[in-house]
């Protein structure tokens, strides 16, 4: 095997955010090949899949790979992951061939609330790296209890690009989920965060039974 092939079956419009994070979570639980990310489009096809069964059918057609990842946010359920899980766990039952393993990716609550630790990263994406700013970033412990991560990302955004050097405010990019993530070279601060630790848990369990040839021992 060259290249350890991983297709990402999105939830919303930002889930290319979700590549770097995954990608740096395989090379730290061993992935030692190189890695090959797919993010299928779905909706830019004629007819689009609405049922996520057809979604996994038609993005394993596409995008053959050794892992699956669906993400799906958790919102507001009451038990958000437990309840994301049984969905998608639905779904893969009801596909009548073989399936790569699949891993469930559910953040609480979206994936905006994995990206409000690295202040550094939020400051380059608005070309403000030197900012001084006040952001008040929220502490790892805290991450998940904000009721809208993606309201407070964007606030830090905006606290992040004022002043610049001109004194004057920049736009904020309309990408700015995966510009922040591709900013970011290290992810260890999201194993605080009860989501990312069940995510990490399933994708080395994962890794160590069918792939264990090729992780670094």
């Amino acid at each position: 095997m060259n290249d350890f092939k991983y297709t990402l079956i999105a939830d919303g419009r930002t889930d290319d955010a979700l590549i770097p994070i995954l990608t740096w979570l395989l090379i730290n639980l061993g992935v030692k090949i190189g890695i090959q990310p797919q993010l299928p489009i779905l909706g830019s096809l004629r007819n689009p899949p609405k049922r996520l069964q057809d979604k996994i059918a038609i993005a394993l057609d596409l995008f053959p790979c050794n892992i699956l990842f669906i993400h799906r946010d958790a919102e507001s359920d009451e038990t958000p992951i437990e309840t994301r899980t049984k969905e998608i766990r639905k779904a893969e039952k009801l596909i009548k061939k073989t399936l790569p393993p699949i891993v469930c990716v559910i953040p609480i609550k979206m994936i905006e609330s994995w990206l409000l630790f690295n202040e550094e990263a939020i400051r380059k994406v608005v070309g403000n790296p030197s900012g001084r700013q006040n952001l008040s970033l929220p502490k790892i412990s805290e991450i998940e209890k904000i009721a809208d991560p993606k309201e407070r990302l964007e606030k830090l955004l905006t606290d992040a690009s004022f002043p610049n050097r001109r004194g004057k405010r920049v736009n904020i990019p309309s990408n700015y989920c995966v510009r922040i993530a591709e900013e970011i070279e290290d992810y260890e601060p999201l194993r605080n965060l009860s989501a990312f630790q069940e995510l990490e848990k399933e994708v080395e369990i994962t890794l160590r039974k069918h792939f264990s040839d090729l992780l670094t021992s």
